[in-house]
């Protein structure tokens, strides 16, 4: 009986040895998605509430001097934002991604959600957006999705369900087939005296931002504004996607790939 036992404890050890290397790699392919701490973060973190709460109050307080400043005569005053996780977060959206183990921005499944209206207010959009209708401030939403023919339609949607204020349809600027937000804000600033700009992502407030595969060449187009953050930029937290994407990548939405996984691991440990 003895030696049985022995027998059965060397049969287990020497399975151990060649099956839990296995069950390990199983195991760290599972929980390596990329997406986990900053998806973490935006879901959990009190800090990314307020930051945001910190940007609303920023906005507000240079709408509030642009207001007293205004005299009779001068252009009317408006504010110009982008939409997704600058007044709204996809915060179900990119739950979903994890669930489903997806490391990257998934276009299909962002095209099937939009419409459902599950993005929520970010913290502060609905008070400080609320203030500039109650003051006379015009408020114009410019926003780059592609989503068919329904592309409006479903922005629409969105800002209707979260009770935005939104004075008629051309408030709303959807593009669809650029990201480059800047003829229209051109277009705003010639008949409007613009307080301030909201985005999270630089290429909200300018084109000249867009630096594809050039991670340094993008710091330095920042560092040439630096004097406008906090004044007429005001930015918000957005670690999961954007165009600080296509820094590294060459594109704002890089394919799930080993290729890409390499490049992401390389951008983290400052090897790029």
């Amino acid at each position: 009986m003895a030696n049985f036992f022995k027998k059965s404890l060397l049969t287990i050890t020497l399975c151990s040895a060649f099956i839990t290397p296995a069950v390990l790699a199983n195991d760290h392919v599972e929980t390596a998605n990329p997406l986990l701490y900053a998806v973490a973060w935006k879901q959990t973190a009190a800090e990314y509430q307020a930051l945001y709460y910190q940007g609303f109050n920023v906005a507000r307080m240079h709408v509030e001097l642009a207001l007293a400043k205004h005299k009779k005569g001068d252009k009317p005053l408006a504010i110009v934002s982008d939409f997704d996780d600058t007044l709204v977060l996809p915060l179900d959206y990119w739950a979903m991604l994890v669930d489903k183990d997806i490391d990257f921005f998934d276009d299909p499944i962002w095209d099937e959600w939009i419409p459902k209206n599950k993005m929520v207010a970010s913290p502060g959009s609905k008070e400080f957006l609320a203030f500039c209708a109650e003051n006379n401030v015009e408020i114009f939403y410019i926003t780059s999705r592609e989503q068919g023919e329904k592309t409006f339609e479903y922005a629409l949607g969105n800002i209707k369900h979260l009770g935005f204020p939104l004075k008629d349809e051309s408030h709303l600027t959807v593009l669809r087939d650029t990201s480059n937000k800047e003829t229209r804000q051109n277009e705003i600033m010639k008949d409007y005296d613009v307080a301030v700009f909201l985005g999270d992502s630089l290429n909200d407030f300018r084109r000249k931002y867009y630096v594809k595969g050039d991670v340094a060449g993008r710091k330095a187009k920042m560092e040439e504004d630096r004097d406008l953050y906090g004044k007429k930029y005001v930015l918000f937290p957005n670690p999961t996607d954007g165009h600080w994407m296509a820094g590294i990548f060459g594109q704002s939405e890089p394919e799930a790939n080993d290729e890409n996984r390499k490049k992401l691991k390389q951008a983290a440990s400052g090897k790029l």
